[in-house]
């Protein structure tokens, strides 16, 4: 049970290791250090890559900062932006020690081919403040951020892109505001954009698409930066390349969601990670977060409206059919007789479809329980139940 937990949680990159000094042991929170040497049925394929020698400072513990004691919990997915790493891990202490905040930085290795893994293998071992996951792969930056949510401990989430686009000192008064209720996400707005037209032009379409379909008036739904409570992070959906609509599904469940201008810089290293691709299956994913934000709780709504389109449309043509075939008419060997049936029975399987997704979601929701997680409770109660 012991191995299974620490396999687990080594996948998870919950786990400190020592390899120091010849030694060869893991701590896991709440069970201290374990000998791996007496663990020999344990094949461990470590996925975070450590230094050789740790500070004693940082292998002593998890962190030394207690999760209580945390303000600020910032999250960095990061591919192949080795040269960028150092002077944003900079820009972050700067900031936030100097608006006096408790941090601790998640950098997120998203299966880089350059240095960053050794970047943040120093980084690691030169501050305690720093917390490095590294994917087996290039899963792509939904997966990266889930990744760095799930570690983060802190009551307010930020998230910055590595390219060094996105300033870190935009954040102390974004996080004041959250920490101060103004905002439960508040999302930055590129005004003044330094990116090439080909990705201004598509992004505005994209976004002006974004405010026609949902409720939310915001200018740039995709900036890297984006500064939230913790339960906002970690009640959202973030799979495929949903990463980009976080604010769409929080304003769905009931956060407030706020904009922000913010000072966006031009990319000093590297190259931009992303073509024209990533602009199509955006528009692809704009249906599925239409389906999820306004059908994800009343699906027969959708595929029931549908199918009573389609048996409309299939019983007008069948009437039609009907009536020729009371006047005399042969319709045995006509298209349309064809297509209504197709349109009737598609309909038809539509609305079943519905009924039957009604029923799943009744049961999931009766299992879950409260369904409205999104909420403050302002009360007078001297002991609230």
């Amino acid at each position: 049970m012991f191995l299974a937990d620490c396999r687990r949680k080594v996948r998870l990159g919950l786990v400190a290791l020592d390899f120091s000094q010849g030694r060869k042991r893991v701590a896991m929170p709440g069970l201290g250090w374990h000998d791996v040497a007496a663990m020999p049925q344990w094949n461990y394929h470590p996925q975070v890559d450590l230094p050789e020698q740790l500070d004693p400072a940082a292998q002593s513990e998890l962190s030394n900062l207690p999760a209580s004691e945390l303000d600020v919990s910032v999250v960095v997915p990061c591919f192949n932006e080795a040269e960028s790493l150092p002077v944003l891990k900079d820009e972050i202490c700067q900031a936030l020690e100097a608006a006096g905040l408790q941090f601790e930085m998640v950098f997120v290795d998203d299966g880089s081919t350059d240095e960053t893994r050794q970047v943040l293998a120093g980084f690691l071992s030169q501050d305690e403040r720093v917390e490095v996951i590294r994917l087996g792969r290039n899963a792509g930056k939904a997966a990266a951020l889930a990744a760095g949510f799930v570690h983060a401990r802190a009551p307010v989430l930020c998230t910055l892109d590595a390219d060094l686009q996105d300033d870190p000192s935009e954040l102390p008064a974004l996080v004041a505001r959250v920490r101060g209720g103004d905002a439960d996400l508040i999302v930055g707005w590129k005004k003044d954009r330094r990116d090439p037209w080909t990705k201004v032009v598509p992004s505005r379409i994209f976004n002006w698409m974004l405010r026609r379909v949902t409720p939310l008036r915001l200018h740039d739904i995709n900036c890297g930066l984006k500064v939230m409570a913790s339960e906002v992070a970690k009640t959202t959906p973030l799979y495929g390349d949903l990463y980009r609509f976080l604010p769409a599904f929080a304003c769905s469940q009931g956060y407030l969601v706020e904009e922000a201008e913010v000072h966006h810089r031009s990319r000093r290293f590297g190259r931009s990670k992303y073509g024209a691709w990533r602009f199509l299956r955006g528009f692809l994913d704009l249906f599925t977060l239409l389906v999820l934000t306004r059908f994800q709780f009343r699906p027969l709504h959708f595929f029931g409206g549908a199918g009573l389109l389609f048996m409309t449309a299939g019983l007008g043509v069948l009437s039609f059919l009907t009536v020729r075939w009371f006047q005399g008419e042969a319709i045995g060997h006509r298209p349309a007789l064809f297509l209504g049936v197709l349109l009737f029975l598609t309909g038809l399987q539509g609305l079943g479809i519905g009924l039957i997704a009604e029923m799943i979601g009744h049961a999931r929701e009766k299992g879950a329980g409260d369904a409205a997680p999104a909420r403050r409770i302002f009360s007078n109660r001297s002991e609230p139940k």
